[in-house]
């Protein structure tokens, strides 16, 4: 816990800017190549007010939340940099309750519960956890350690393989206004579309609709249910406050405040319909995700 020594003088001041901050662990250097000659290269915005703001006053507005989830790109360093330091950041001002991720299943749950109750970390640890070879170690790895190191519980949130295929069997709607708004569904279906790099045939898009949906109800059902405070690992879209996981802790009924974070290459808009911050990283080089599946 942070503690201020000050004179009644000096203190008064500072209660009257809001109080004193904790300090914050360094920034990581960028490890993308593209961007790094913006303005607004590391700029994090506070999307309600329109303001820039510091690191440090991103941890104070955060510090306070029950539920902060973070939007990533998966494959970008950096965004992985910056979540370890958000963790080690929000650690040092309070307690953290849970640490959720996106990249664990249910069924690895019980490993990781294994590994949490050992008192020192296994060698093979990705082994120990049953870690999915489609996560990158490397970037995840980093992550993991660090929940585990500092004894915050480690959670799953996603589906299991059974649950998706079962989601993509029925392709039933989740209940909820909001998540089903005519609005929400077009936008993640041409996500979906997108995403698969418009090679599904139509008739398997509202198949694979459902799976997003589920995946999203998942999400927030784990939320909802770890000790808090409790942070959000996930892809961006899932974490959006007009797509994503907002919108199913709305549907909820979820008590208690949401602050969404996304991680935005230098060049994407985001907008305060998408999420409370944005903090601009370097971009990686541009490709075409799609050329293999051409082929």
């Amino acid at each position: 816990m942070h503690h201020c020594l000050l004179s009644g003088a000096l203190l008064g001041v500072l209660f009257a800017l809001g109080g004193c901050q904790a300090s914050v662990p360094p920034l990581p250097a960028w490890q993308s190549s593209e961007g790094r000659d913006r303005a607004e290269l590391g700029q994090i915005h506070d999307l309600a007010s329109g303001k820039v703001i510091s690191p440090e006053q991103l941890v104070e507005d955060l510090a306070g939340v029950p539920r902060v989830l973070v939007g990533e790109k998966h494959d970008n360093a950096d965004h992985h940099a910056l979540q370890l330091w958000l963790i080690r950041a929000m650690q040092a001002r309070r307690p953290q309750g849970s640490l959720l991720l996106e990249m664990l299943q249910p069924e690895q749950q019980a490993r990781v519960d294994a590994v949490q109750a050992q008192a020192t970390l296994p060698q093979e640890l990705p082994k120990a956890l049953a870690w999915q070879e489609g996560w990158d170690w490397q970037l995840y790895g980093p992550i993991v350690r660090e929940a585990l190191g500092s004894h915050v519980p480690l959670l799953a949130a996603n589906l299991s393989v059974g649950e998706m295929r079962q989601a993509y069997r029925l392709a039933t709607p989740v209940p909820g206004a909001q998540s089903n708004a005519p609005q929400v569904t077009a936008a993640l279906l041409e996500q979906v579309r997108a995403g698969h790099c418009d090679l599904l045939p139509v008739s398997q898009l509202p198949a694979m609709l459902a799976v997003q949906q589920q995946r999203d109800r998942r999400i927030a059902q784990r939320l909802l249910s770890a000790p808090q405070p409790a942070l959000l690992l996930a892809g961006a879209f899932h974490v959006r406050k007009d797509l994503g996981v907002p919108l199913h802790l709305a549907d909820l009924g979820a008590e208690g405040q949401s602050k969404v974070l996304l991680l935005a290459e230098i060049g994407q808009q985001v907008d305060a319909g998408m999420a409370d911050y944005v903090w601009y990283t370097a971009a990686m080089p541009e490709q075409d995700y799609c050329a293999p599946l051409r082929k």
